[in-house]
């Protein structure tokens, strides 16, 4: 191949520059089109409704996203056109803005795509706002925003009609970019210099990694469920498919814990044991990295010649420890399942690319093991809807909140009659979020990205006084902020308040609203603190206790399945998938709640402790089932599948019902322990379910008391929250 058609495949197979070209030609019709044709005040409201579209886009098959397209548009029109008749009628104009504001935001408990949509409508009432003087008839402003959405929503179609796997392909490559991140995480936990602080920090790292890498696992099953419903055997679609699943069972084997790090770290602290495990792991996490980068280039990927020498390498290491009789061969043997689990591991990244032409009957087996949480009709609808109609809900207090937050908003307006004083209610809305911590965060970055982009757009409306010039700026700024808006806040903001500054300077108000803009960016800002700090504050509605118990009770569910597999064999199916999703997704939401304390106002420093303690000590439960499940097979021993029944109701009794463990079974537990542990190699099976469950007993009655001294202290300060 040419070396310039090589350039040009591999700029096509980079998302970023192609996202860029689209954002570029979008930006370029709406600035320049009106130019040409002599009528720049559509400028405004054409490139206002192409920022609204972009956040509003979502990644669907081609049908749906047709709908979607046409859902938006709908929203848009009679949003803008609302705006533009109550806007006379203040009273009327502040009811229908509470309540359109509640019934958008509400109607994101429908889904994902009606959450994007609803977000991008509440945009376009607040940029109608802006606008509702630059035109005299009613109809022209909306006519224009859905017609810049409609420009950006055909430049959209189009790329995807061009590249329809794309995005499916970047989430796989994103997912195997934080595999490798989990990888690293879990590497640090073979550190022999590890102290108990150190530990419980590698702990809290990984624990965080986990839940980006679940987050985005989500993500990558909404976007192949979408894909799998519209798929007629794709090649790419089956790929993708094999590799998420791949991604998957690889966590599950990485996220297993078959011991004990800090005591590990004790006994093997003067053997080469620890350094070579986490030298794997390092180089396992960077397979992922490789991986993630093949699937960017459509590259085939090549797994590392250096994984050979370096299991063979552990294994010799571990066959000199089973000879040495100072350590114990329980630990040994823990060491020997760890690196089978490790050898399957590389198993998985070695065979993946020889696996890739799976049929497409697998791939409609395959089609079943995905949940679909989309609506199955108007039941559900009234059911979901239902279910978030009290304050208990995450979406009803922030739904409230906002509405409350944008009527005071406009109360102030009417009141002082503030220059570009809508600026406070996009303000508001583009800050508030639905916890404390993440409206707290962007408030900064709002405060310092509107300051450097005021600055900025004077300098450039003042060296740049042509039309042609500041056009082009508009230009780049909305590429910048669409660019950057997911990774750099502050910049983001600083590039939309410029395209801001030269959309108003093309009607001819440019340098006056550039301080209007920083006082109302201000207010607005203040607004928001006020609504999430006293409208429903988030931390009296926490229940960290009930997010503990539903992980407790997920992580339950979780074991009872990995030993129903030991009773009747290995199953890969839709059940079994449903509840390790679930477990790990709730162990993923504790950590981002217990991650939030210390931001809180109201947080208690005992509090906190026992918080991050329990944090890692769930963390390393799940990652103790992940051992177990990885391991599974069908096993013929009694007493080995009564232990597991008995130790399971002990885990169950004192995790969710603040039970004594039975003693019995760990006893019983002890005593086999010791038997295999004397002959180990005649059933390995039974030896590692031996050591998962005296693993799991081990950490049982920290684990309970931590959950009821954390309940204990949640219900006193609820008790204190009612006595005010």
């Amino acid at each position: 191949m040419k070396p310039w058609l090589k350039r040009l495949k591999q700029a096509t197979y980079n998302t970023t520059f192609m996202y860029n070209i689209r954002m570029i030609i979008a930006f370029s019709g709406t600035a320049f089109v009106p130019y040409f044709m002599g009528y720049q005040l559509a400028t405004i409201p054409l490139t206002l409704g192409v920022v609204a579209a972009g956040l509003s886009d979502i990644d669907d098959r081609f049908s749906v996203r047709i709908m979607n397209l046409i859902y938006t548009y709908i929203g848009f029109f009679v949003t803008a056109a609302s705006i533009q008749f109550l806007f006379p009628y203040p009273v009327l104009f502040a009811f229908g803005l509470i309540v359109s504001c509640i019934g958008w935001i509400l109607l994101g408990s429908l889904g994902r795509r009606y959450a994007t949509i609803a977000y991008g409508c509440l945009v376009i009432s607040v940029y109608s706002m802006l606008g509702v003087h630059l035109f005299d008839q009613w109809y022209v402003q909306p006519t224009l925003l859905v017609a810049g959405a409609a420009w950006y929503g055909l430049i959209s179609t189009i790329s995807f009609l061009l590249f329809p796997v794309r995005q499916v392909q970047d989430k796989l490559s994103q997912c195997y970019s934080s595999l490798g991140d989990f990888l690293f995480a879990k590497s640090n936990l073979f550190d022999v210099d590890m102290t108990p602080d150190s530990y419980q920090q590698s702990m809290i790292e990984l624990s965080m990694e986990n839940g980006r890498l679940i987050g985005i696992y989500n993500e990558m099953k909404t976007a192949l469920l979408t894909r799998l419903k519209g798929d007629r055997g794709q090649k790419d679609t089956r790929r993708s498919l094999q590799y998420y699943f791949v991604a998957q069972d690889i966590h599950e084997r990485a996220d297993s814990a078959h011991i004990d790090y800090q005591k590990l770290a004790k006994i093997f602290e003067h053997s080469d044991i620890l350094f070579r495990f986490q030298r794997i792991l390092s180089i396992q996490g960077k397979a992922c990295k490789d991986l993630s980068e093949s699937i960017l280039n459509r590259e085939i990927y090549q797994h590392n010649h250096r994984f050979k020498h370096a299991f063979e390498n552990l294994k010799y290491s571990l066959e000199r420890l089973r000879k040495d009789p100072q350590y114990d061969q329980v630990w040994v043997n823990a060491l020997f399942s760890l690196y089978q689990n490790l050898k399957s591991v590389d198993a998985q990244l070695r065979n993946l690319e020889t696996e890739r032409n799976i049929s497409a009957d697998k791939t409609r087996h395959i089609e079943h093991q995905l949940k679909d949480d989309d609506l199955k009709g108007w039941d559900d609808i009234v059911i979901r809807i239902k279910q978030n109609l009290s304050p208990e809900s995450v979406l009803f207090r922030h739904a409230i909140r906002v509405s409350i937050v944008l009527f005071i908003g406009y109360i102030f307006v009417q009141l002082t009659s503030i220059e570009y004083g809508y600026w406070i209610l996009l303000t508001a809305l583009f800050v508030s979020q639905p916890n404390f911590n993440a409206t707290k965060r962007r408030l900064r970055l709002r405060i310092t990205g509107t300051l450097s982009g005021i600055i900025i757009g004077y300098a450039i409306l003042y060296f740049v006084p042509s039309i042609e010039g500041q056009l082009v700026i508009l230009i780049l700024s909305g590429v910048l902020f669409f660019e950057l808006r997911s990774k750099q806040y502050a910049q983001a903001t600083a590039f939309i308040t410029i395209l801001a500054l030269i959309n108003f300077n093309l009607d001819g108000l440019g340098f006056a609203a550039a301080f209007p803009r920083m006082l109302d960016t201000l207010i607005g800002c203040a607004l928001a603190w006020f609504g999430v700090s006293f409208i429903f504050p988030d931390w009296k509605f926490r229940r960290l206790p009930r997010t503990i118990r539903r992980s407790l009770t997920a992580q339950c569910d979780y074991l009872a399945e990995v030993i129903e597999q030991y009773k009747h064999g290995r199953n890969n199916g839709l059940k079994y998938r449903i509840v390790r999703r679930a477990a790990h997704n709730t162990d993923a939401e504790v950590a981002s709640l217990i991650s939030t304390l210390a931001t809180e106002p109201d947080f208690d420093p005992v509090q906190k402790t026992h918080a991050f303690e329990f944090l890692c000590l769930n963390h390393t439960l799940i990652s103790y089932i992940a051992a177990l499940g990885a391991h599974r097979e069908k096993i013929e021993d009694t007493e080995i599948l009564q232990l597991l029944d008995q130790a399971f109701e002990d885990i169950k009794g004192a995790l969710l019902n603040d039970e004594v463990p039975d003693l019995s079974a760990q006893n019983m537990l002890q005593t086999i322990r010791q038997q295999l542990s004397q002959n180990h190699a005649e059933d390995q099976k039974s030896l590692i379910i031996l050591q998962q469950l005296s693993l799991m007993l081990g950490i049982l009655n920290q684990l309970s008391q931590l959950k009821q001294n954390l309940s204990h202290e949640r219900d006193l300060d609820a008790t204190e929250f009612a006595s005010l």
